[in-house]
């Protein structure tokens, strides 16, 4: 015989379950608020944009071939950035405790669209620390590639600069924490519904009829002794009352 479950059914379990589940959602909230406020340690975010070119003579005519080829080796000019050769030269000049596999971890390099301008993105600890990296990198760059590659054009359009109030990048506690929300829901429920699943007790007429097929054709209600008793008067009551209606 086949199980078919209704939206009833679904709803039923989830309020028999409901405070499971708000127990559940509550603690991923609460978890997730108090690592990010107060566990992971923020981290700020400086960038500057630099210009790369091939040097031109004034008489050079603007070539629409020649700025194809530079937009094709901005791929290049990214790896090169990023580069043991640049970053080295960064930790000597900014005296970093750390070696160029880490600072390369923290620096990102990207392209706008269809364009020679370059962004160098670094995130740190220290917003101070992370715009002069930033900073560092560019006017690296800018000294090293005329030594590496043919290109002695390189122009910083912007410096990194710390605003005065810089708030970190990440963590984001409220993204976080509506994460932890939603997921914590849905830990919950699916909890909620493993266990009804599990959950192969008998303990109403419905789950007679649901289980062994067969039809109800009565049932017994609890007594409660205790409280037939309590209700009943005593015989020293009923002497009392007697008493007093014979007066």
């Amino acid at each position: 015989m086949e199980e078919t479950i209704s939206l009833k059914e679904l709803f039923r379990t989830l309020k028999k379950r409901l405070s499971l589940i708000i127990i559940i959602t509550a603690i991923a909230t609460a978890t997730s608020g108090i690592v990010s406020y107060f566990l992971l340690t923020p981290i700020y975010q400086s960038s500057t944009q630099i210009l790369v070119n091939q040097s031109k003579d004034e008489q050079q005519v603007y070539n629409a071939g020649e700025v194809q080829t530079n937009l094709q080796l901005i791929n290049t000019y990214n790896v090169i950035i990023k580069s043991p050769a640049i970053l080295d030269k960064v930790i000597e000049k900014e005296k970093l405790d750390m070696t160029a596999g880490t600072l390369n971890g923290q620096v990102t390099v990207a392209s706008e669209q269809n364009s020679q301008v370059v962004n160098i993105t670094v995130q740190n600890e220290d917003p101070n620390k992370a715009a002069d990296i930033a900073n560092s990198i560019a006017t690296t760059f800018q000294e090293e590639i005329s030594n590496i590659m043919n290109v002695d054009n390189v122009s910083i359009l912007t410096q990194a600069q710390v605003g005065e109030n810089t708030s970190p990048v990440k963590p984001q506690p409220v993204l976080n924490m509506a994460i932890a929300l939603v997921v914590g829901a849905m830990i919950g429920v699916g909890i909620a519904f493993l266990l009804e699943y599990l959950d192969n007790t008998i303990k109403t007429e419905q789950d007679i009829e649901n289980q062994l097929g067969l039809p109800v054709l009565g049932a017994i209600t609890t007594i409660n002794m205790e409280d037939d008793i309590k209700e009943q008067p005593t015989s020293s009551t009923l002497r009392t009352r007697g008493e007093s209606v014979g007066s």
